[in-house]
């Protein structure tokens, strides 16, 4: 199917719907290339379970649509009052990514036996683990309630000479001797329980390497990152095993990696888990990456609202920026019409954005756009629904967290 004859499809089951089912802020999901984009990375994965990373999606029934697919097992959750509310949905094998110093959270994690029983969460400091303890006293009984389940995050970023950092500026636990320490720390303390840890390279999995230049040196950096990190990963899956088979028990899931280096990831004995969530929807970021690259699945729809010249249109909305470093690769792209461009004069806006181009001439009050976010999970912020396409209809219209009620950033 051609470019032009996939949008003639979306734009049809749309003209199909009420006039007040697809009026905006709306989003567009494709389910087809949603699930082809699942059986793609459960491919790449070959055989290591992935974990749906939550903060990719921000749509309940999307997150599990994803679990019912072979290859995915677990939420890679971003928040603990999330992780909280997925419990209370049903959902089981929760993992908090991020450290958290929500009181009012932990006190609820703490109060809920299937909450113990299901949620774990990150920490990478005695702080955290003096944090969750203060916050939890109250609530906890032992040896009668289950302890809290906790896992380690350890920096996975690459660090060639001394004063370079290249990757994401997460924990403060690097090196095996670090990590075992805090390890030894958690196994020491009375409720808690050591069930994990962590380490993602997001200087591997989230940096587009497509290019000549940049691309080259950007690969070889992915490169050298990786085998470094391959080894000392090692090292300190091994450091922290060690520690916990001294107290009795063992780690359940080392997890790593992105949607970005599932091949890579996979390829370390020690990682039992992987980590992806944009490869489900195929954002505009991945347009730029070199080996894979996911179906577009996902769309902002907005209506052109004026026509201030030939050449150019005015659309509703269009400004949701993209978070990182500020530039031009954070910006929504025009999926479709093709031919149509931001306005250098102006930018994406936030109530209204002009877009230019020869295809402006063809539009109308009233017609649709197709943007594309530059990273998922975070147009759902700004949605309340999603329109789900499947086989030339719209079949469902899912809620985004928002749409239930959410907002837990």
């Amino acid at each position: 199917m051609s470019t032009a004859e996939r949008f003639q499809g979306y734009l049809t089951a749309l003209h199909a719907l009420p006039p007040a089912e697809r009026s905006g802020p709306v989003a567009l999901l494709d389910l087809d290339l949603f699930l082809a984009n699942a059986a793609d990375l459960t491919r790449r994965a070959a055989g290591t379970p992935i974990r749906v990373a939550s903060k990719s999606l921000r749509i309940r029934r999307a997150v599990t649509t994803a679990l019912e697919q072979p290859g995915f097992r677990g939420v890679l959750c971003y928040t603990l009052p999330e992780a909280l509310w997925l419990a209370e949905c049903g959902l089981t094998d929760l993992v908090v990514a991020y450290p958290t110093a929500d009181r009012a959270a932990l006190a609820a994690w703490a109060a809920s036996e299937r909450a113990r029983e299901v949620i774990t969460v990150m920490v990478d400091s005695t702080e955290h683990l003096d944090l969750i303890q203060s916050s939890t006293a109250p609530t906890q009984t032992f040896p009668t309630t289950a302890p809290l389940r906790v896992a380690i995050d350890v920096d996975a970023a690459w660090r060639p000479v001394r004063g370079v950092h290249i990757g994401a500026l997460r924990s403060p636990v690097r090196t095996p001797e670090q990590a075992k320490e805090l390890a030894e720390q958690i196994l020491h303390r009375e409720g808690l329980s050591l069930v994990g840890l962590m380490a993602y390279e997001g200087q591997v999995a989230g940096v587009p390497d497509a290019g000549r230049l940049r691309g080259t040196l950007v690969r070889g950096m992915k490169r050298f990152s990786r085998t470094e990190l391959a080894e000392r990963r090692a090292q300190v899956v091994h450091a922290v095993r060690e520690a916990a088979h001294t107290a009795g028990t063992d780690l359940e899931f080392v997890n790593g990696g992105g949607t970005g280096s599932l091949e890579s990831t996979c390829a370390e004995e020690c990682v039992t888990e992987v980590a992806a969530g944009s490869g489900l929807m195929g954002p505009a970021s991945f347009d730029r990456f070199v080996g894979f690259r996911p179906a577009p699945a996902s769309y902002l729809l907005t209506d052109v609202v004026r026509r201030p010249g030939p050449r150019t249109v005015t659309v509703l909305g269009g400004g949701w920026v993209a978070s990182g470093v500020p530039g031009k690769d954070r910006l929504p792209t025009v999926a479709w019409p093709e031919g149509l461009s931001y306005s250098s004069a102006e930018g994406a806006g936030e109530v209204q954005t002009p877009l230019t181009g020869t295809a402006a001439a063809g539009l109308q009050l009233g017609d649709t756009v197709f943007l594309r976010h530059a990273k998922a999970g975070e147009p759902a912020e700004h949605v309340q629904r999603t329109l789900v396409y499947s086989q030339g209809r719209i079949t469902d219209v899912w809620p985004t967290y928002r749409g239930e009620g959410q907002a837990f950033l």
